[in-house]
């Protein structure tokens, strides 16, 4: 780096220092932030990856305090639409689960420490027992925004049709039988499909939407839980109608399969906000997911290509009523697997790569601090230049780091809010593994990328 460059990254640094938030404690103890996030109906609260700790604790710190003080119902997060009902049921006193570790076992696809772990488990039986004192019409809820699910979701459907109109789902099976041939294995449908080796399933598909949003909008209850129940049913059945899109994109390229995905989030968010209004005022949601869903992707690489989010979604629907906060770290340890469908393994983070916001947040010696990029002009001008950001999903490959896990951002731009937790640790999983539980020895610590 030339000497102006340095200079000017040290002017940088001195004047971030006077524009941090110090955090002593949880995020949630912060008066000023929960304001700020506490002020929208929608309060999207991210994460740099999906096997961080202090990530998952920090917003469930901040989800209580949103619940127990500002009036927010509906907990909506990264995880597929029927395991996570199963929760619901359990959160809302309604389901047999003996248990939240119980309730939360429907999670069975990888990664399952995602949602099968220890902070998650302990915010369900919290909300669970925050919802006992309360009526069930103002119990707090526990939602999927996600649609992997395509062969559960379909199942689902036909449970419900089979309870209140057995003719109905005879038809519904007929529809469903296009999928019959490709043994519950979603991707073997969408690379026969998207190649033409097998005729789409599509139009059955949407036949099957519009039919059961004909009959349910034809007698829906107007609350109670078989209302639930059929709202339950509506959403398991636009989930498959766009999961069988996204089957058939993925194949084409991440642009379009991505932003598929991303719209069936906003959309889910749309349903159960409608949903949940039918008793009067709109709800106020919580949103958990990755940072690259909720910080806005117009102002990163990601928008560069093409590509669109739930937060750059949600600004359009929702503007200043949607509130994004990003997480960060420097180093520590993670959750991850080497590669798809592998074990869970605790993972040694590097330190944030030289030019990254990891870096220079750093470098300002504090360990916990926010910033606020919305309510500070002053800040968020001098962070206006894109920079390295760090983003680790269910796979970390350390020895690529640059290649795999950085993209250029404009961070003011991107979010409302960033909370910055300087050192982290590993997300325990639920689940027992063996390569977790013995952790990653340091001298296989990566020298180089």
């Amino acid at each position: 780096m030339n000497p102006s460059a340095v200079r000017s990254e040290a002017v940088l640094l001195e004047g971030l220092r006077g524009h941090l938030h110090a955090l002593p404690g949880y995020a949630a103890d912060d008066n000023d932030l929960v304001d700020r996030i506490a002020g929208a109906q929608l309060a999207l609260l991210g994460e740099a990856s999906h096997g961080t700790h202090e990530f998952y604790a920090e917003r469930a710190e901040l989800t209580k305090r949103l619940i127990t003080h500002h009036g927010f119902t509906a907990v909506v997060v990264e995880a597929d639409w029927p395991d996570a009902w199963r929760v619901n049921r359990y959160v809302r006193g309604v389901s047999d689960d003996p248990d939240a570790a119980a309730a939360l076992s429907g999670f069975e696809r990888f990664p399952t420490w995602m949602w099968r772990n220890t902070v998650v488990r302990d915010f369900v039986e919290w909300l669970r027992e925050h919802n006992r004192a309360l009526p069930l019409s103002r119990r707090a809820g526990f939602h999927g925004m996600d649609l992997y699910s395509l062969y559960r979701s379909m199942q689902a459907v036909l449970a419900y049709l089979d309870r209140t109109d057995p003719e109905a789902a005879r038809r519904a099976r007929a529809s469903y039988a296009c999928f019959d041939h490709y043994a519950e294995d979603s991707q073997a449908y969408g690379y026969a499909a998207s190649f033409g080796l097998q005729a789409s399933c599509e139009d059955e598909v949407i036949q099957q939407l519009r039919e059961l949003n004909r009959r349910v909008g034809a007698a829906l209850p107007s609350c109670g839980e078989e209302r639930d129940d059929a709202f339950h049913a509506q959403q398991n059945a636009r989930l498959v109608r766009n999961a069988e899109e996204y089957y058939r994109t993925m194949f084409r390229g991440r642009v379009s399969s991505w932003n598929l995905r991303d719209s069936h989030m906003v959309e889910t968010l749309q349903a159960l906000e409608k949903h949940l209004a039918a008793g009067g005022a709109s709800p106020k949601m919580v949103v958990w997911a990755h940072n690259s869903h909720l910080g806005d992707a117009s102002a990163t690489e990601m928008g560069d290509q093409g590509e669109w989010n739930v937060g750059q979604l949600a600004r359009d629907r929702w503007g200043d009523q949607a509130c994004l906060v990003g997480f960060s770290t420097h180093h520590g340890t993670v959750t991850a697997a080497s590669e798809w469908d592998g074990p869970a393994e605790r993972k040694l983070v590097r330190p944030g790569l030289p030019d990254s916001f990891e870096d220079l947040f750093h470098q300002t010696d504090q360990e916990r601090f926010w910033l606020d990029l919305r309510g500070d002009p002053a800040l968020a001008q001098l962070l206006a230049d894109r920079r390295l950001q760090r983003a680790i999903g269910v796979i970390y490959q350390p020895r690529t780091e640059r290649l795999s896990h950085y993209f250029h951002a404009r961070l003011p731009d991107q979010f409302d809010a960033m909370i910055h937790i300087d050192a982290t640790r590993a997300l325990e999983p639920l689940v027992p593994e063996p390569q977790w539980h013995a952790g990653e020895p340091p001298e296989t610590y990566p020298s180089g990328l």
